[in-house]
């Protein structure tokens, strides 16, 4: 039975769990290391161990561990972890190897457990999430559109994100009531080509650009540019003065982001 309480909806169609199972475990993603958050019953643990070297799963639901053992002692591939993914390094329990991370999970910590994903993606190949529908097109979505905010540019900084299947509620038990997508985040991100080099600085900054979206990027850059007037800093970076934060794309940001810290 599923706990409210820890947002927990399980994948009960088999023909979706092998569908998302397709879609993850495409060719450029067979063998290696996978990290599974809130591994559940176990039915994916299974369809990940089919094709991995191995497979750490992480349960925070004391009551599924005792399954997931018995899953992991026949399976011989896969380690359970008892524990919140918020809490745990998953550098370390990937053993220092390159891994990449499926995960089905509670709604309401979507943001910080992408935040964490990507505290320490030095070993991170890519994340395939199951999410809500809504915020899955917060973390594609592209500059100048309705959805588009700190956490697109956050995501987008680290990963290309993208949806690839959009699952809908009859696929889960119990249903949740919103529907919900298959996200691909794959490492690197614009981060790459930006050449950030203070990388923690400028999430601060996208943060604070971000901060009040009904303001122009001119009002929230106040907050940041103190030794200059921002109309200046965004004349010299030719971003129109009456532009918004949503309106622009990572590159611009990293532009206004440089002349910022020169001008500090």
């Amino acid at each position: 039975m599923a706990r409210q309480r820890l947002g927990q909806h399980f994948l009960a169609s088999e023909a979706w769990r092998e569908k998302i199972a397709r879609a993850v475990l495409a060719p450029h993603c067979k063998g290696g290391v996978w990290i599974e958050i809130g591994a559940g019953h176990g039915e994916m643990t299974a369809l990940l161990a089919k094709q991995a070297a191995g497979v750490v799963a992480i349960e925070l639901d004391e009551k599924l561990l005792p399954g997931l053992r018995e899953l992991a002692a026949r399976l011989g591939n896969v380690i359970v972890i008892s524990g919140d993914v918020l809490l745990l390094d998953l550098f370390e329990l990937a053993e220092g190897r390159s891994y990449r991370v499926y995960g089905n999970i509670p709604y309401y910590i979507t943001s910080p457990i992408v935040h964490h994903l990507f505290a320490r993606a030095e070993k991170l190949e890519a994340a395939f999430l199951v999410m809500q529908l809504e915020v899955a097109a917060r973390l594609t979505a592209h500059p100048g559109v309705r959805d588009y905010g700190y956490l697109s540019a956050f995501t987008q900084f680290y990963s290309r994100s993208e949806i690839l299947l959009r699952i809908p509620r009859g696929a889960f038990r119990p249903p949740p009531e919103v529907q919900s997508a298959l996200v691909e985040l794959r490492v690197p991100g614009e981060r790459a080509s930006l050449g950030i080099t203070d990388e923690a600085a400028f999430v601060e900054f996208l943060k604070k650009c971000f901060s009040q979206k009904r303001k122009t990027l001119r009002n929230n850059l106040r907050a940041v540019a103190r030794n200059g007037p921002a109309e200046r800093l965004l004349d010299e970076c030719g971003i129109r003065r009456d532009a918004r934060a949503e309106q622009l794309g990572l590159v611009e940001m990293a532009r206004l982001f440089a002349r910022v810290q020169e001008s500090a």
